[in-house]
């Protein structure tokens, strides 16, 4: 008898629909085809255990399983259930009348019970769009799945649940979330909020500017002037997700596995991974590509702490992801491309020793250690960082304070101001939503100057030894400076401001 059962495969962050064709004739044997990788092939041990435990038996006959699209290579445990759905309905040991309605994924247990699945939300989007009635899967995962509209979502623990469900029609718990509801709750209260800061108000600022025009920023100073702490909070100012940018960055996650019984991300991200972390770990990829770092600092914050520390190859993998705000991984029989919008966050030491420029210090390392360690940041990677910020300590007056500084939440509403300035700006553009996305063009179009801001800024470049790389930065923060005033044009006291945040264009940094 043959019948067939429904699952899904995913790559990059979209789902494909798997068709599982179960046939069982006179003989013996066990044959699996399809491209199924180690995991699938072992199946047959986990099925058997399990429903020996629950009442049911494997055939001993001829099981011939194809796994349609066959050119398609398949890999994971999510198949178990699928599998073994696909089994008891072509050996009549349940009913197969509805079971090509549902889409089925789960990995069993030896004793029947259901593990997590990775890419819920991707694969119960494609089981919506081509309209199959419902998924069925294990409960950690039914909260996210859950996520979609015109979808019946049913979360079970148990293997004997769906059997019952197919043979006896005993009904399944549907899982139904509000979404909107999940996506608005826990907004106004973040765990790391400005507040907590104490001084630095000038950092305090910059990193406001940062987030009102989507700026990439490095912070520069020595150990324990407060970098780690500030980048913490930077999500906390960020305007709220959309709703498409909840999804989006949902989805990604629950690719890598990350949503156990969670509904919707509805806070910006925020990554900080070691600097040992490899190239393929940061980007994404590896022999059955999976999204980095990168790609899970989608819509939010990536945080390199130390970043002269990262291997020089690690850090160039960033610029075109950072350019083009995705990753495309090629292989030779596939090619999957993972979103990539994030900001992004370094910071690093002035000095090896790391009190450069600090009087109170002693410099423990030669002008050649410090010029090593400073070129391990390539200029093409750093023309990609508009703002640039030394980070000194706080003296022990402002510690000692009880007086607590503006909460996160008020600087996030002129944050937001500012970000709502810019999207009418770029309303008809496709591809620009914020002011660190302008090129060339939108550039000259949209941050002109008065003839006082011009002199401003030539002066500056040719004192302060700006490099040509810092003109282009300069403007597209300056103008971020204005939209947080709501000026229309922008002044030289907009350029004034904006020309101190390119501490590593100078001479005497970088060279």
């Amino acid at each position: 008898m043959l019948t067939k059962v429904y699952g899904s495969a995913v790559f990059g962050v979209e789902a494909t629909t798997i068709t599982v064709e179960v046939n069982i004739d006179k003989g013996i044997g066990y044959h699996l085809v399809g491209l199924p990788d180690n995991a699938i092939k072992e199946s047959n041990y986990r099925i058997a255990a399990a429903l020996q435990n629950n009442g049911y038996k494997i055939p001993g006959k001829k099981i011939t399983i194809n796994m349609a699209p066959a050119d398609l290579r398949k890999e994971g445990s999510a198949y178990d259930l699928t599998l073994a759905l696909g089994i008891l309905a072509a050996s009549g040991q349940i009913k197969s009348e509805s079971i090509e309605k549902y889409i089925v994924m789960g990995e069993l247990s030896l004793d029947g019970s259901l593990q997590s699945i990775k890419g819920a939300l991707p694969i119960a989007i494609k089981a919506m769009e081509e309209g199959f009635k419902g998924f069925i899967l294990p409960n950690e995962n039914a909260r996210e799945a859950a996520i979609v509209d015109d979808l019946e979502v049913y979360g079970i623990d148990n293997i004997k649940e769906v059997m019952d469900f197919f043979d006896k029609g005993i009904p399944l718990q549907q899982t139904i979330i509000d979404t909107k509801e999940e996506f608005y709750k826990s907004l106004d209260f973040p765990e790391f909020d400005f507040s907590d800061v104490k001084g630095q108000e000038s950092i305090k600022r910059c990193m406001e500017i940062a987030a009102a025009g989507g700026h990439n920023i490095i912070l520069i100073g020595p150990p324990g002037a407060g970098k780690t702490m500030l980048a913490k909070r930077l999500p906390s100012i960020l305007p709220p997700m959309t709703l498409h940018e909840a999804l989006e960055t949902t989805k990604i996650h629950s690719v890598v596995g990350k949503i156990k019984n969670m509904g919707l991300m509805n806070q910006r991200p925020f990554r900080s991974p070691h600097h040992t972390i490899s190239d393929v770990a940061l980007v994404g990829g590896g022999a059955y590509p999976q999204p980095g770092e990168i790609s899970l600092s989608h819509n939010g914050v990536l945080f390199l702490d130390e970043l002269p520390e990262f291997k020089r190859g690690v850090l160039e993998v960033m610029r075109q992801p950072l350019e083009d705000r995705e990753v495309t991984i090629s292989r030779a029989r596939f090619t999957v491309t993972y979103p990539s919008s994030f900001m992004l966050v370094a910071s690093m030491n002035p000095s090896p020793g790391g009190y450069f420029n600090d009087p109170d210090a002693p410099v423990t390392s030669s002008p050649a250690e410090m010029q090593r360690y400073l070129s391990k940041i390539s200029g093409p990677l750093l023309d990609r960082i508009d703002i640039h910020i030394e980070v000194t300590p706080v003296p022990f007056e402002k510690l000692s304070e009880e007086r607590k500084g503006e909460s996160s939440v008020e600087i996030r509403k002129r944050v937001t101001a500012a970000r709502e300035i810019q999207t009418q700006r770029f309303m008809e553009m496709e591809n620009i939503h914020y002011n660190a996305q302008m090129n060339t063009k939108h550039i000259r179009k949209y941050c002109q100057l008065d003839d006082a801001s011009k002199t401003l800024l030539k002066n500056a470049m040719e004192r302060l030894n700006l490099s040509a790389r810092a003109y282009d930065r300069i403007l597209k923060v300056a103008r971020t400076i204005a939209d947080l005033e709501n000026a229309a044009n922008i002044n030289g006291n907009h350029i004034g401001e904006a020309i101190q945040y390119r501490s590593l264009d100078r001479e005497g940094w970088l060279g």
